[in-house]
């Protein structure tokens, strides 16, 4: 397996325990929660595959997800991952339309993560999820794990109830920007809670359509952000896009760079090219790579956009579709392997260099 010289996955999804999520949650929530009313439900889509990979078990049946000590010796350890950063598997409950039940709950799962994972091997890092009912409580919650060593990221889901240029959400960009903390989205909650349809089309009819429309809803949130002006308002501020595909990227930025130059007088604190500004502030990481006929392709596209400086490597996990690290770096020239697999997400998340010697 080729080495880096460092390689950081960052999207694993662990599933950490109720039981223990419980044991941080205040009442009346914690009877509630432990009862299994634990807010919005799933999408309701059947995958064939299931969500999780079916091999990622130990021999007594336990899920390596649910365990830190399994996560490190059976995936980090394999495939020689430096660092990794944890995105809690389960975010239905960040779009719970009661916003002091669904506030405990993700400071509880936070919780655990820093009490019970993080602790466990120093290559784990956290994105804290936040709750999007009321803004002022996810702001809370920042400010509570802000200043965590292992806390590296605030995670949101990728439906909203509002595009996420919105001002109802500059609260909280003010308050990761205070911490230093770029700000991620992720996809699988589309359609519960407070979200809007699955799809900008509206509802689809199966996995298959939902999972391969999820890129147009990245477009919405990505234009969004850029012409609401959030990256003018918070200069600092980075924004992650996970798991949302990267090669749609290049028409987008054409797009809106052309009209922009014909209508920016509807966006006069804009003052440059939003392809400036995204390449600047956006990263996206790789799962689910895009996998066309002809490689000559993908590689095409690579070269309309900063791919070296904008792309992250991610393996999603023990999700069924996830791409391990061998599978993604062959996509990419070897050249650029070292920022895409690596150096991007080290110097985005602030990690320790590791010593590492790379054998010839």
């Amino acid at each position: 397996m080729e080495r880096y010289p460092l390689l950081v996955d960052t999207d694993i999804h662990p599933v950490p325990s109720s039981q223990r999520i419980g044991e941080f949650l205040p009442e009346p929530w914690r009877t509630r929660f432990l009862s299994g009313s634990v807010g919005p439900g799933g999408q309701g889509y059947w995958n064939p595959n299931g969500v999780m990979r079916s091999d990622a078990v130990l021999e007594d049946g336990t899920r390596i997800e649910t365990l830190p000590e399994a996560l490190s010796r059976h995936f980090f350890d394999p495939y020689g991952i430096d660092y990794g950063i944890l995105n809690t598997a389960s975010m239905q409950i960040s779009l719970s339309p009661e916003p002091d039940f669904s506030a405990a709950v993700v400071s509880a799962v936070n919780s655990v993560y820093l009490e019970d994972w993080l602790p466990a091997d120093p290559r784990f890092r956290l994105s804290a999820l936040i709750a999007l009912a009321d803004p002022d409580l996810a702001v809370k919650e920042i400010h509570r794990v802000g200043e965590h060593p292992g806390v590296v990221q605030i995670l949101m889901p990728s439906a909203t109830p509002l595009p996420l240029g919105n001002r109802f959400f500059h609260r909280i960009y003010a308050a990761a920007a205070e911490h230093g903390l770029p700000v991620a989205i992720h996809p699988g909650a589309e359609g519960v809670g407070m979200s809007g349809a699955p799809t900008v089309a509206g509802y689809p009819s199966s996995y298959l359509e939902w999972h391969t429309a999820l890129a147009a809803n990245y477009v919405g949130q990505l234009v969004s952000l850029v012409t609401e002006g959030v990256f003018v308002k918070f200069p600092t501020l980075k924004f992650v896009l996970i798991e949302g595909g990267v090669c749609w990227l290049p028409s987008i930025l054409w797009r809106l760079d052309k009209n922009w130059k014909a209508l920016r007088s509807t966006t006069p604190w804009l003052d440059r090219l939003p392809s400036e500004i995204i390449q600047e502030h956006v990263l996206l990481t790789t799962q689910p790579i895009e996998e066309p006929a002809d490689p000559k392709h993908f590689a095409a596209i690579m070269e309309m956009f900063d791919a070296e400086k904008m792309l992250m490597f991610s393996s999603d996990y023990p999700h069924w579709d996830g791409d391990p690290p061998d599978f993604t770096a062959r996509f990419f020239p070897k050249p650029m392997r070292p920022a895409v697999m690596g150096r991007n997400a080290q110097r985005l998340y602030r990690l320790p260099e590791v010593e590492r010697v790379i054998e010839s």
